[in-house]
């Protein structure tokens, strides 16, 4: 196999649970890092012994980079993400997509004529306890998926977003809450519950008022063409990143996701399912641990010359989502 190069466009907090998985990954080289900002490029261009541009068209240009991450802000992914799919470029995107379901549709347009795989990170999918409980599902082992409920309390103080030029704007980053920090467990509730047949829900800004212009709590109803039932709340006025709760509701039991441990209550007792096998890369915890499992699956499809799962029309599913509750709390104002 030849050796794959790659290159990560944005060096800020995310970057290094992708450039800390690439170093363990046969036959791969991060080769090039890039940001606006040229001293952070540069610096970290000389940790990881690679070459530094401020000016993300570069890597355009250069033939043997054949990967590239994108760890922007949401509203530079459209842009970023069409041009390197249409370079041929196979393009790794953080969450969400894009800022809005029309610049998404224009990625999978561009990922749709393109030579290059596009895969979108929603790493929590390959947690152990996701990964579980979708083969629960998918196996029939406890019968029907009755309902489900997902619960996200985490903190997100003022200087997060004072101390950002992109956060916490609609033009920017394309929301607050739900497009950011809960997207992860709404991609989690479409991907366990299939086809979504109805959403409703609404948005607040709770305690953030004059810091921010998006919400920082939502709430929804989700209602599947499975006959599922999902409901959402999220908010981030706690004062803590509590981890994320997960109820499963089936015909013959009930399982539960707290701690990243798994437990299934069923007649009358609780028995462990499972727990974390391995820890986080980098970063905090209540990210997941699955960014280095994807990261890997992603390079091995690309090597093979095969399709990844988690591409652009499965990608779009959780924005789809987040659309649909915005939309849904705008008709109720």
């Amino acid at each position: 196999m030849k050796e794959l190069g790659a290159a990560i466009i944005g060096c800020g907090a995310i970057f290094p649970l992708h450039a800390k998985t690439l170093t363990g990954i046969d036959g791969v080289r991060l080769l090039a890092v890039a940001d606006i900002d040229a001293d952070k490029a540069l610096q970290t261009s000389n940790e990881y012994d690679c070459q530094a541009t401020n000016d993300y068209r570069e890597i355009l240009k250069d033939d043997r980079i054949h990967v590239v991450h994108l760890c922007t802000p949401h509203y530079l992914h459209a842009e970023m993400a069409t041009e390197l799919l249409q370079a041929g470029k196979h393009v790794l995107t953080e969450k969400p997509m894009a800022a809005d379901l029309p610049s998404a549709r224009r990625i999978l347009e561009a990922a749709q004529q393109s030579t290059g795989q596009l895969g979108v990170v929603f790493q929590n999918r390959y947690n152990d306890a996701s990964m579980y409980i979708k083969q629960v599902i998918d196996s029939g082992i406890y019968g029907k998926l009755l309902c489900m409920k997902g619960i996200v309390t985490w903190h997100r103080s003022e200087s997060y977003y004072s101390d950002s030029n992109w956060r916490g704007r609609w033009s920017t980053e394309g929301g607050g809450l739900l497009i950011n920090q809960t997207i992860h467990t709404l991609d989690l509730l479409q991907w366990f519950g299939g086809e979504v047949a109805s959403v409703k829900g609404s948005i607040t800004t709770d305690v953030l008022n004059g810091v921010i212009e998006v919400e920082d709590t939502a709430h929804a109803c989700i209602d599947f063409t499975s006959n599922v039932r999902g409901l959402f709340y999220g908010t981030n006025t706690y004062l803590e990143n509590s981890p994320v709760e997960l109820e499963l509701i089936f015909e013959k039991g009930t399982i539960n996701l707290r701690r990243d441990h798994l437990y299934l209550w069923k007649d009358g007792k609780e028995t462990l399912l499972c727990e974390p096998s391995f820890s986080a890369t980098e970063g905090k915890s209540y990210w997941g641990t699955g960014h280095k499992r994807l990261i890997e699956d992603f390079y091995e499809h690309v090597a093979r010359g095969q399709k990844f799962w988690l591409d652009g029309a499965e990608g779009i599913k959780a924005l789809e989502l987040v659309a649909g509750i915005y939309s849904s709390s705008q008709k109720a104002e």
